[in-house]
């Protein structure tokens, strides 16, 4: 009989997604600020997208049925938004240090959330 509740890992994941794309819809000017200015459009609209992403990630890790799948869909997704963390922390180089300090650690911590939704998606 196979066990149909999630994995521990794919539930934690699964749960920062769902927050983090709830949090793009009601509070979304922080999101606005970090969308690298190359993009073309308006930023909300980049927030908007990333955070619908966001949430439909979040539903696939949830399901066992494709959490596979949602695990080679995060792993692209935080390779997609790491030029925003990247953009916020050149634009945070005027903040007080523990801020600064904060924003440059979120670009490295990229590399362990692709690492474990590489291993949701290996099962």
């Amino acid at each position: 009989m196979t066990d149909r509740r999630p994995a521990p890992s794919a539930t934690s994941l699964a749960v920062l997604l769902a927050v983090a794309g709830a949090t793009h819809f009601v509070a979304p000017a922080p999101f606005d600020a970090i969308v690298p200015r190359a993009l073309p459009g308006r930023a909300r609209t980049w927030t908007y997208l990333s955070g619908a992403a966001e949430l439909a990630v979040a539903a696939t890790l949830a399901n066992p049925r494709t959490r596979r799948t949602g695990g080679r869909l995060a792993a692209g997704l935080f390779l997609a938004v790491l030029p925003a963390n990247v953009q916020m922390a050149l634009d945070w180089q005027d903040k007080a240090p523990a801020l600064r300090a904060a924003a440059w650690a979120r670009v490295p911590l990229q590399a362990p959330l692709i690492a474990r939704s590489l291993r949701i998606a290996r099962g």
